[in-house]
């Protein structure tokens, strides 16, 4: 496969996706897009920008194919890239009759699978016998908000095969986005997910009171844990120090941008979790996330704090600002 001239599909309508495909649409002539709600793809095609999401963000809908029948699009594309909630993504590829063993598939999903507890790499791998050498992952730090406006962004683009990584980077660099490649994708993945959990945290901390003095304290331990667990889960020489890994999290912890943050500063603030998500409108996928990650840790049992206390603090239903208390006595 030569990634360099597939053809690109998109599965997702969020703001990532929308983001995703500004970019690539900088350097490809056409793409095939799906959406879910029909509704959403006429108003598309009106306005001429996501009706929904990035709305500053104006496309050439004439480069686009839009379809709500996934089919469509893997029929008709050789590189799919899925941005949707990691919660939504067995639903979204169970109407699925198309087969994906030939396919290029890269993962922009910041979260695990629920119930299989897999990484979206893993997912495609397990069940629909996607070699691994095929799988990508897009990791940041970015934030869709900063790719309408065209501010320099960095993404990390991992897969085993290197080349196949440096030649999907070609479709998303442009004047304002770098890119860096790296061959760790477990690594690269895990390390998404986790962030979102410390996003979390760091917004409960907010919305209890807490100052920048302790968010420094909770971030550096934040990543120490997520080191020690893709450490556990896939032992490889990683500098956790990179762009794909530290500063994912610091730019999740820190935006103003950050709906993970969002989330948990509204928690911290005495939002129920159901009134959080409903205020919201969009996904937090470290609410999905730490779920998932204190299942998988049941195995490894990695020392995770921060992830324990977001996990006490959402589904215990234990008090934020009793479980923060708790917390700072295990940082250091």
């Amino acid at each position: 496969m030569d990634v360099t001239t597939s053809r690109i599909g998109i599965i997702g309508s969020g703001s990532w996706a929308t983001a995703i495909a500004k970019m690539v649409l900088i350097n490809e002539t056409h793409i095939y897009w799906h959406f879910r709600n029909p509704d959403s793809i006429k108003q598309f095609e009106k306005l001429k920008h996501n009706p929904n999401y990035l709305q500053s963000v104006i496309f050439d809908t004439e480069r686009i194919t839009f379809t709500t029948d996934i089919n469509e699009v893997v029929r008709n594309s050789d590189a799919l890239i899925f941005a949707n909630p990691s919660a939504f993504l067995k639903g979204m590829v169970s109407a699925l009759t198309e087969p994906l063993t030939d396919k290029f598939i890269v993962s922009a999903i910041k979260g695990l699978v629920p119930d299989e507890n897999l990484v979206v790499g893993s997912y495609f791998h397990k069940f629909y016998d996607v070699p691994l050498n095929q799988i990508a992952v897009i990791s940041g730090p970015c934030h869709a908000e900063e790719v309408a406006l065209e501010r320099l962004s960095y993404l990390t683009i991992a897969c085993q095969d290197v080349k196949r990584a440096r030649d999907f980077s070609s479709k998303v660099q442009c004047s304002f986005i770098k890119t860096t490649i790296t061959d760790d994708i477990y690594g690269t993945e895990y390390a998404a997910v986790l962030k979102n959990v410390m996003a979390v945290a760091s917004g409960v901390c907010h919305g209890l009171g807490y100052g920048d003095n302790f968010q420094a304290v909770l971030i550096s331990n934040g990543i120490q844990e997520i080191k020690r667990f893709v450490d556990t889960v896939h032992p490889i020489m990683r500098d956790i120090k990179s762009s794909a890994y530290l500063g994912d999290l610091l730019v999740t912890c820190y935006s103003q941008f950050s709906r993970n943050r969002t989330f948990g500063t509204m928690i911290g603030k005495g939002y129920s979790v159901k009134n959080a998500q409903l205020e919201m409108l969009m996904i937090a996928e470290g609410y999905y996330a730490v779920k998932s990650i204190k299942e998988i840790n049941d195995k490894y049992k990695v020392n995770m704090p921060i992830t324990d206390a977001v996990y006490n603090i959402i589904y215990e239903k234990i008090s934020p600002a009793i479980e923060i208390k708790l917390l700072t006595d295990l940082l250091r």
